[in-house]
């Protein structure tokens, strides 16, 4: 399940970024970035309501709000600013290489921060994602 779910990601994260780079065409990456989390927040909020799964998110612990709060502030806000300056200015080819390589960083953090074991095989494969970005850049 957890790969059929990835798989699924990777195909609405693949998909997005055409639609985003057609909508930033006309108007300011900090609006776009706006409008599309007002949505977002509209549609997950409507669903855990409507599914009586609210009680779930209020009764999540304050050091649990806190990471996630990070984690919001870091992805949400800052990187997909950063993301959508960089759509509006850029070739959505390039750029969603560039930004699919945020795995490496997380390897790296995973292991500094979690305790996480990089492997061989994680080595050599950030080492072919290093390579393919000197590639296309």
């Amino acid at each position: 399940m957890v790969v059929l779910l990835s798989l699924f990601g990777m195909i609405c994260w693949g998909i997005a970024p055409v639609f985003a780079k057609a909508a930033l065409k006309d108007i300011d990456p900090t609006a776009g970035l706006v409008l599309r989390t007002i949505f977002a927040a509209s549609v997950v909020s409507g669903w855990v309501i409507i599914s009586g799964n609210f009680s779930k998110v209020s009764s999540i612990p304050a050091g649990t709000w806190w990471l996630i709060g990070t984690e919001a502030l870091l992805a949400t806000l800052v990187g997909d600013l950063a993301y959508y300056a960089a759509l509006k200015k850029g070739d959505v080819s390039l750029v969603t290489i560039i930004m699919s390589s945020s795995p490496l960083i997380t390897i790296l953090c995973s292991a500094v921060f979690l305790g996480e074991q990089i492997t061989l095989m994680r080595l050599i494969g950030a080492i072919l994602v290093i390579a393919g970005i000197i590639l296309i850049v």
